[in-house]
């Protein structure tokens, strides 16, 4: 057999699972032209079922399976993968696995890339030692990627990475896949398909850092304010994760749980956006959401916590409303107003939408990405190319 000479990608991830991030791997594999790489994607801990949703049939997966903490010990395990695999670029992902690339620099590997997509958990306010860790390991990365701008300045200005070093990617969207439905569509198996209810929900992990529980709360709030919106207001909360028994408590408590429904993980999710109305994002701090770009590709009004990324998708008044994070009755008071004014929703729908074609669509995320893998090949690796 032929030697394949396309250059290949590694793709280091914690987890490939569902998520914003694992899905910006999936969107960028299935894209970039066949021709020009090959990709393998490397999780820390453990591959899902997610990888089916990677159409090619050349992309290979490991998972190292790594306990909690630092992770020294796969450093000779991550040595021998990258001396047996070759791959012209690394590209690691998030704070999480962000140690493979002092591996990759003793392996040799020539293009080494670290993606920023957002921060988590203590790392919300600025970890000072996280700082620290991205500048220490930042020493043996080519290009930081940062997918908003609010990750690139704090890249630059409070962990001191060099301006030259960072590039600005922006996730994109498949407007294709993502698109709006000409009325609300019925959504399979929600108990809500009357044509009176009003559908607000949200899409992800539930977790700490996407604060499902705010989203739980101003449901609540919005319902003790105009008790009559319970004729028609409707809670949709899809996903699986920590904060599940405190979302239902929280609704078990108020006596709403009959108005609320959380089905657990979907995969189904152009379908589920489709059967909203209003879309929320309660987090807590964020890179550049792909729900909150799903959502708008889908034509869905927006209410997102002022955050991270989320003013760089969310322009407040004319496709959704900013609220500041941790604050239910913000929340609430944004619900409740996009509740009593469909004429604003379809407009806000209307303008996301335009966005998402206009400035957020997956082509040109692909080509940003193909252009600064080739052009550090190039630079770093020029042998790789031919």
């Amino acid at each position: 057999m032929p030697q394949d000479m396309r250059p290949l990608i590694m793709h280091i991830v914690y987890r490939f699972d569902l998520g914003g991030l694992e899905n910006g791997v999936v969107n960028l594999i299935n894209h970039l032209p066949v021709g020009k790489f090959r990709h393998l994607v490397v999780a820390l801990t453990e591959v899902s079922d997610f990888r089916l949703r990677i159409r090619r049939a050349d992309v290979e997966f490991i998972a190292l399976n790594k306990a909690p903490g630092q992770g020294f010990w796969l450093y000779p395990r991550l040595y021998r993968l990258f001396k047996q695999w070759q791959p012209a670029i690394v590209h690691s992902r998030n704070l999480a696995a962000l140690e493979a690339q002092l591996p990759a620099w003793a392996a040799g590997v020539p293009v080494r890339i670290h993606g920023e997509h957002g921060r988590e958990g203590a790392d919300l306010s600025g970890s000072r030692r996280y700082q620290w860790l991205r500048r220490g390991y930042g020493l043996f990365v080519h290009r930081f990627v940062a997918l908003s701008g609010e990750l690139a300045r704090y890249l630059q200005l409070r962990v001191g990475i060099a301006s030259a070093k960072i590039e600005q990617v922006c996730n994109g969207v498949d407007t294709q896949v993502f698109q709006p439905a000409k009325q609300r569509q019925l959504i399979a198996a929600c108990p809500f398909d009357a044509p009176e209810h009003l559908l607000v929900g949200t899409v992800g992990r539930l977790q700490t850092v996407k604060n499902q529980v705010d989203l739980a709360r101003a449901f609540v709030l919005a319902l003790r304010q105009r008790p009559e919106l319970a004729l028609r207001l409707r809670l949709v909360l899809v996903g699986d994760g920590d904060l599940l028994p405190e979302l239902r408590k929280i609704l078990s408590d108020a006596g709403v749980e009959a108005l609320a429904w959380l089905p657990g993980q979907r995969s189904d999710i152009a379908e589920l956006l489709r059967g909203l109305d209003l879309f929320v994002l309660p987090s807590l701090g964020e890179g550049i959401a792909n729900t909150i770009l799903e959502a708008m590709a889908c034509g869905l009004a927006v209410v997102a916590t002022d955050v991270g990324g989320n003013p760089e998708l969310v322009q407040h008044g004319v496709n959704g409303l900013l609220v500041p994070a941790a604050d239910p009755q913000a929340l609430a008071d944004a619900i409740v107003k996009l509740a009593d004014d469909a004429d604003l929703r379809r407009a806000m729908g209307q303008a996301g939408r335009q966005m998402a074609e206009q400035r957020f669509s997956l082509e040109g995320m692909v080509a940003r990405y193909q252009c600064l893998y080739s052009s550090l090949l190039q630079t770093l690796a020029p042998t790789a190319l031919n």
